[in-house]
């Protein structure tokens, strides 16, 4: 097995994952006894930096990376996405033939996670796939500013909508009522915007960052897009796997102080 030499750190194994073995199952499980939500992040890119080809991140994936994503949503309470990308990567809520359920079990975890929807101004319609074709009810978190009547609307279709914030969602506020929800295993699949602002406001745990062998070129936007920081925030090679020889997938942890 190959070794990959993390600087400052104890070399961590690299494999490939043609399966998910129980060390790959470790390198993405939560910490132990949490007692607060963990943000776990999950993105794809091009080797140029390229978030989406042709305007969805299908083209950049690959069947690992897809085994990866399917991993980290078995170890999850929650599939955290904002609207733009749950409607343009045409999301619907997760099937139970979707998850492992032995492995969630295992983990003590709910049959199906949710699906919680980032929607500032509550823009989901009630026909969405997200209401329509689910086991489990959706969250879609908005903010005060939303109107009122598309609140009303989308509970009314089954959706456990949570207003944080006023003006704008409050993102901090948003993963506390998560929290309330026992939803402590947060893993978030975008898009960029949702991403830049859940840097911005320091909430990020973990990054999962699939690097795909491709130059894809063109206009395509960076996996965050958001306010610019005072300082960048600081992260940590946690573990890295390759595949086909030439896809890699990283995981980062934040350092904090």
């Amino acid at each position: 097995m190959d070794r990959l030499w993390p600087p400052g750190g104890e070399p961590l194994s690299t494999t490939t994952p043609a399966e998910v073995t129980p060390e790959i199952e470790a390198f993405y499980d939560y910490p132990a006894d949490l007692t607060r939500p963990w943000l776990r992040t999950n993105f794809v890119s091009s080797l140029d930096g390229a978030v989406t080809v042709r305007g969805s991140s299908r083209g950049l994936s690959a069947p690992a990376d897809q085994r990866v994503l399917g991993l980290i949503r078995d170890l999850s309470d929650v599939v955290l996405v904002g609207a733009g990308t749950a409607l343009t990567e045409g999301y619907h809520g997760v099937q139970r033939s979707e998850v492992d359920a032995e492995r969630r079990a295992r983990f003590g975890l709910a049959e199906v996670p949710p699906i919680a929807v980032v929607s500032g101004r509550c823009s989901l319609e009630p026909d969405s796939p997200l209401l329509t074709d689910t086991v489990v009810p959706p969250i879609v978190i908005t903010c005060a500013g939303a109107p009122e009547a598309r609140r009303a609307v989308l509970a009314d279709a089954g959706a456990d909508v949570v207003v944080a914030g006023t003006g704008t969602v409050d993102l901090a506020a948003a993963l506390a009522a998560l929290g309330e929800r026992g939803l402590l295993r947060v893993g978030c699949e975008g898009g960029p915007r949702l991403f830049g602002d859940l840097v911005a406001a320091d909430l990020v745990d973990e990054l999962c960052l699939t690097v795909s062998p491709l130059l894809a070129g063109g206009d395509a936007g960076r996996i965050a897009h958001g306010p610019d920081l005072a300082a960048p925030r600081p992260m940590r090679l946690l573990s890295a796997l390759h595949a086909d020889e030439s896809l890699l997938m990283l995981r980062y942890g934040r350092l904090r102080a």
